[in-house]
């Protein structure tokens, strides 16, 4: 399996620090299992680095909360498909005894490294 995160990432540029993305959807909605939790809160991480001109390749730390550590497996097939293959942000996972919302199973909070403005 490939590698879910980079040991380490040397950043060179402006830094954009990302709140905590809940799996709430556009819609409000909510997926009931951890795979689309997970999706939909990197989505949501996603949306909030395009209004700063950058996406998920600009990535170079994830914490990501779970709510349950047996849905480690499910977890990361979701956010190893979700990622860009070719690279890799740092990573921290931390099991939680409880999220926001009692309905959350995930949450992910990020720092980008912007791209440099001509």
């Amino acid at each position: 399996m490939a590698s879910l995160s980079s040991d380490a990432l040397l950043a060179d540029g402006p830094l954009l620090f990302v709140s905590g993305q809940t799996p709430r959807g556009p819609e409000g909605e909510v997926a009931v299992d951890v795979g689309g939790q997970t999706r939909q809160s990197l989505a949501n991480v996603e949306t909030v680095l395009a209004r700063h001109d950058a996406g998920l390749e600009h990535l170079v730390k994830l914490t990501c909360y779970l709510r349950h550590i047996t849905d480690l497996d499910e977890f990361r097939t979701a956010l190893t498909s979700a990622l860009p293959q070719e690279h890799r942000p740092a990573a921290t996972l931390v099991e939680v005894s409880a999220l926001v919302d009692p309905t959350f199973l995930v949450e992910i909070d990020a720092i980008a490294c912007l791209p440099r403005r001509g």
